[in-house]
C-alpha cells in the first residue's frame, strides 16, 4: 500500500513542478518578451516623457487646477489623483456627502461657461478614480474657460480637442474619448507656457 503511494505521489509532483516551471516562469516570461518586442510603449506603462522626463502615462489622470488647462474627472483616489490608491468613493446615490460635492462641483462648472447644462463625466468620478479620458462634450464645454484663460480663439481650441479625439477601435468598440493629459500637451506645445 506504501509503495502504491509513492508510485502515485511521484507523477503528481513532477507535473506540479513541470507546470509551475511553464506557467509561473516560461510562459510570464515570453509575453514580457513578447510585449517588449512588439509594443514596447505599452508594456512600460504608456509613458509620456519630455525632454528626458516622464510628465505622466496616457492611462492615468492628473489633476489640472489652472483655467489654462482642461481638467479631468474628479477623483476619489486617495487625497485626488494618487496612483497608489486607486478607488471609488464607494459613496452610494443616497449620500448626501456626494450630492453636497456633484452639487458644489456643477455650481462651480456653471460658473465658469454659463447657461450651459455641465456634462456628466466632470462632476462624477471613474470606478478607478484615475481615467485619464473625458468624452468630446466634457472637453468642449471647458473650451471657453481654456480660451479666455489663455486668450486663443475659441475655434481653434475646439480644433484642438478634434485633433486629440480619439473614436471606438474598429467604428464600434468604446466610444469616443479626450485624453486630458495628451490634450493639454498639444495646448503647451502650440504656445510654450509654464505647466499648471
Amino acid at each position: 500500500m506504501g509503495n502504491d503511494f509513492t508510485s502515485s505521489l511521484r507523477p503528481a509532483l513532477v507535473m506540479t513542478l513541470l507546470f509551475a516551471l511553464l506557467l509561473g516562469i516560461a510562459y510570464p516570461l515570453a509575453l514580457t518578451g513578447i510585449g517588449q518586442a512588439v509594443f514596447p510603449h505599452q508594456a512600460n506603462g504608456s509613458l509620456i516623457r519630455e525632454k528626458g522626463q516622464v510628465v505622466g502615462s496616457e492611462l492615468l489622470a492628473q489633476g489640472f487646477t489652472s483655467d489654462r488647462y482642461f481638467h479631468p474627472r474628479p477623483s476619489a483616489a486617495g487625497k485626488g489623483y494618487d496612483g497608489l490608491a486607486s478607488a471609488g468613493s464607494n459613496l452610494g446615490p443616497a449620500s448626501q456627502a456626494l450630492h453636497d460635492r456633484v452639487a458644489g462641483d456643477i455650481k462651480t462648472l456653471q460658473a465658469s461657461v454659463p447657461g450651459s447644462s455641465v456634462p456628466l463625466d466632470l462632476v462624477t468620478a471613474s470606478a478607478s478614480g484615475l481615467d485619464p479620458d473625458i468624452t468630446p462634450e466634457a472637453a468642449l464645454y471647458q473650451v471657453p474657460r481654456v480660451a479666455r484663460a489663455r486668450g486663443i480663439d475659441e475655434g481653434r481650441l475646439r480644433a484642438t480637442v478634434a485633433s486629440v479625439t480619439a473614436h471606438p477601435l474598429l467604428g464600434f468598440i468604446g466610444e469616443d474619448r479626450v485624453n486630458v493629459l495628451l490634450l493639454n500637451r498639444q495646448l503647451d506645445s502650440q504656445a510654450s507656457t509654464p505647466r499648471r
